[in-house]
């Protein structure tokens, strides 16, 4: 019977009741490594989470400006000498333009032939052209000269803090929120830029790494030709990254006509930083864990010694070596798994006050990054414990029985 599971578990437990305060002891150990390792790890977590959000306006989007040689088609052509060399250029209707010797200036501008071959290439995306200039935005006590940009997708580059954007956005206006509490202006009042007389649709934020920022976004067009930028919003980092490369090869491949700029591994390089900052805690967590590993060891081998002359008469009636060195080992397992538990509990507690302060939201504890700390403290916590209790339960094992009674 003495060599059946339970009755080693009933034992084992029998004898870390008998110390209970010992025993509570050193499951506190545990119990300070696992919270030590699960927190910190989804203390990390929680920090890489909100550094993922905060990119995540920047990864998926692809923006194109003119690069420094932007419409030129070739290098030189002779002069008669008495002039300095000459630069001929296109401007956006094909036609050569000099630069140099007393030219024009070079338009550097996108027109509309390279933003309907840029939506060509960008065909699975969305594609906002936008253009940029300094207005005079007026209301009925203050005028101010303001930077306005003008898109016809604002939706999928600004975040609103009041009112909404109209879809689609033909008409009104979005200011700034800032901008907005210096003029008094709420969403629904008139303002004019320029000479238009438009209504505000909604106060744009810059809350986020990445948000864009423009005191004005009106809808309709201003006069100036040209666009000074493009950007596509991907459906993810990979699809920006592929979508940069594919503009790249279309407009540069002998020179730089664009500049295109793109963000796609920004979220990947800020994960692999944050994988590495986890390690790192882990390791400095994994520290208590062998501190109460020690202490487990010497309460076992405590516990063992007290109980030498039991030890010996279970030999004496016919207990194996086996079977004492599984006992002494369930002991060593519930002490890990009982300071686990609550080591996880406590862990998820705290996991979830952190979030809910972070983000308002406790129950992103127990998606899998954090729940594999918990389960990884868990094990740690547990195979810690069954290795501190290896050398007791040997010795117990090994112990002569005549000896173990006499003493």
């Amino acid at each position: 019977m003495i060599g059946g599971r339970l009755p080693s578990v009933r034992m084992a437990w029998g004898n870390l009741w008998r110390n209970r305060v010992r025993t509570v002891l050193a499951a506190l150990g545990i119990l300070i490594g696992v919270v030590a390792i699960a927190g910190l790890g989804i203390a990390g977590t929680a920090l890489q989470y909100g550094a993922t959000q905060q990119f995540q306006g920047l990864a998926d989007r692809v923006e194109i400006t003119p690069g420094p040689e932007f419409v030129e088609r070739d290098t030189r052509r002779p002069t008669d000498g008495r002039r300095p060399p000459e630069r001929v250029m296109e401007d956006r209707a094909g036609r050569p333009v000099r630069v140099g010797g007393g030219g024009p200036p070079v338009d550097r501008r996108l027109g509309p032939a390279q933003i309907e071959r840029i939506a060509l290439v960008a065909s699975n995306a969305t594609v906002v052209p936008i253009k940029g200039d300094r207005m005079a935005l007026s209301t009925r006590t203050e005028r101010r000269d303001v930077s306005v940009e003008v898109v016809d997708r604002p939706d999928v580059l600004y975040n609103v803090s009041q009112g909404s954007i109209p879809e689609p956005f033909h008409s009104g206006a979005l200011l700034h929120e800032r901008l907005a509490a210096d003029l008094g202006v709420e969403v629904g009042d008139l303002v004019t830029v320029g000479d238009r007389s438009v209504r505000v649709h909604a106060l744009t934020t810059s809350d986020g790494f990445g948000t864009r920022h423009s005191e004005v976004v009106l809808s309709g067009p201003i006069d100036r030709r040209g666009y000074d930028e493009v950007v596509i919003v991907a459906e993810d980092g990979d699809a920006a990254q592929a979508l940069a490369g594919q503009v790249n090869a279309t407009f540069n491949a002998d020179r730089e006509m664009l500049r295109i700029q793109s963000q796609s591994d920004l979220g990947q390089r800020t994960g692999n930083f944050f994988n590495v900052i986890n390690v790192i805690l882990m390791g400095i967590g994994s520290i208590s864990l062998f501190v109460a590993s020690v202490s487990i060891l010497n309460v076992l081998l405590m516990s063992t010694i007290e109980r030498r002359g039991e030890i010996g008469i279970l030999r004496a009636v016919g207990v194996t070596r086996f079977e004492v060195l599984r006992m002494i080992l369930t002991e060593a397992t519930l002490l890990g798994v009982l300071g686990g538990a609550a080591g996880v509990v406590i862990a998820t507690a705290l996991g979830a006050i952190l979030y809910q302060v972070l983000f308002e939201d406790p129950t992103l504890v127990f998606q899998w990054r954090n729940v594999r700390f918990l389960v990884a403290a868990f094990a740690f916590g547990t195979v810690a414990s069954v290795i501190s209790g290896l050398y007791p339960a040997w010795r117990a094992a090994t112990a002569d029985p005549v000896e173990a009674i006499r003493s």
